[in-house]
């Protein structure tokens, strides 16, 4: 005789009639509603004279013991009395939904499996189709944010990202960080253009709009004019990531060039002396051991122009890494730029440009020290989604599942 347990079916107005293990090794639980009456579907009243069964549905519901499990039912139909012909109307349970097969239940287990997961994996392991699990997802996760949730926004996010690689096929990533912690995604839009974004910051409701401080953006000029002309009390701040980039690169170009002419100009040996110094010319000198920074010495005793290049590029960012206010930190800046016109390279030409472009937004930095860094934290995440998606992925899509992702756990009562 087979051991057997109890437990309760955890599903309101309901009684269980009994069990029975399918073929196919599915549990079936048939059960009946206990519920008396229903609401007509014409006049909206209340009505309790009992018409009769519809045909058995059935259900598919939470696994038991990694056994597939299905609830059978038979609607009860209910006749109006108010009404001139007296149509009939069928009750509805509160755990499904009508024209779903599952349980909200189930519905809500196959969300908590998809969070950091792929709707390709998800399916096979429950036995469903794609669309079955897409189907799910567009009842339950919508495709757009709901601004009653928000009381205040404070500071938002504007970055791009690539849906395919090489395709040039943009979309824009609009998020915010609470101020409890957790970074939100409120838009995914179908492109970069100026006038996308633009309409999508319009559309946020006014009392948002007045809670905007700031927003953080790279140097791309089609987002701070959507920003300045959506929104003119918010200060733009050029992340802080984007301006390292910018002159980081110019200094590493340089290393490249002179490492080339020491390979062609310096005795074999010397040269071997000096290979395999990539990454500790990109460290600061002080994160550098004892042997490091002699290693990186003699780099720069054959490559004054390196030296000069890294004490310029580790100066300006310590003005990042201390300057006190706005106005200390565009003083500094300029005394950097004496300092870097008298060194006579030219290794920076291009970022004193974008200096001389952006100057007032990039110390905006310096008003709260506000970045980007929730937004290119975001980004990463959004990579390993692609990767999971398996190019499945479309504006609304994308923002379903990044919602899901971010915000699925508490959503769905997890721990």
């Amino acid at each position: 005789m087979k051991a057997m347990i109890q437990f309760p079916l955890d599903l309101p107005d309901v009684e269980v009639l009994g069990t029975e293990l399918t073929a196919r090794g599915e549990l079936m639980i048939r059960v009946e509603s206990t519920r008396e009456g229903t609401v007509c579907r014409r006049c909206g009243r209340a009505i309790k004279s009992f018409h009769g069964h519809d045909e058995a549905i059935q259900l598919r519901h939470l696994p038991i013991l990694d056994r597939p499990v299905y609830i059978e039912l038979q609607p009860k139909r209910y006749r109006c009395p108010y009404c001139e012909d007296h149509p009939t109307t069928t009750q509805r349970c509160d755990w499904y939904r009508p024209k779903s097969p599952y349980t909200l239940a189930y519905e809500q287990y196959i969300l908590r499996e998809l969070i950091n997961s792929t709707a390709v994996d998800v399916s096979r392991k429950q036995g469903l189709t794609e669309e079955a699990i897409d189907g799910i997802l567009d009842r339950h996760i919508a495709t757009e944010v709901d601004w009653e949730r928000f009381s205040r926004l404070d500071k938002l996010g504007l970055d791009e990202i690539a849906l395919r690689k090489g395709h040039q096929q943009y979309v824009t990533i609009v998020s915010t960080e609470l101020a409890t912690g957790p970074v939100v995604v409120l838009g995914v839009l179908p492109n970069r253009e100026k006038a996308t974004v633009k309409a999508f910051l319009e559309a946020i409701p006014e009392r948002l709009k007045a809670t905007i401080r700031r927003v953080c953006t790279d140097m791309y000029e089609g987002f701070v004019n959507a920003v300045r002309e959506a929104l003119p009390n918010a200060e733009v701040v050029v992340d802080r990531f984007h301006v390292a980039k910018g002159y980081r690169a110019g200094v590493d170009q340089l290393r490249k060039q002179e490492m080339d002419r020491l390979r062609e100009t310096l005795p074999e040996a010397a040269y071997e002396s000096i290979q395999g110094t990539l990454w500790l010319f990109r460290k600061r000198w002080t994160e550098l051991a004892e042997d490091e920074q002699s290693r990186l010495a003699r780099v720069f005793l054959y490559s004054p122009d390196l030296e000069k290049a890294y004490v310029l590029r580790e100066g300006l960012t310590l003005i990042f890494d201390h300057a006190t206010s706005k106005t200390h930190a565009t003083q500094a800046l300029q005394v950097w730029r004496e300092q870097v016109e008298k060194s006579g390279l030219r290794c920076f030409d291009r970022f004193l440009t974008t200096l001389d472009n952006w100057t007032d937004e990039i110390t905006n930095y310096f008003h709260d020290r506000q970045t980007s860094g929730f937004v290119e934290g975001l980004n990463n995440k959004i990579k390993v989604l692609k990767r999971r998606c398996y190019g499945r992925l479309s504006v609304r899509r994308l923002f379903q599942r990044l919602f899901l992702d971010l915000e699925g756990y508490p959503l769905l009562g997890c721990p």
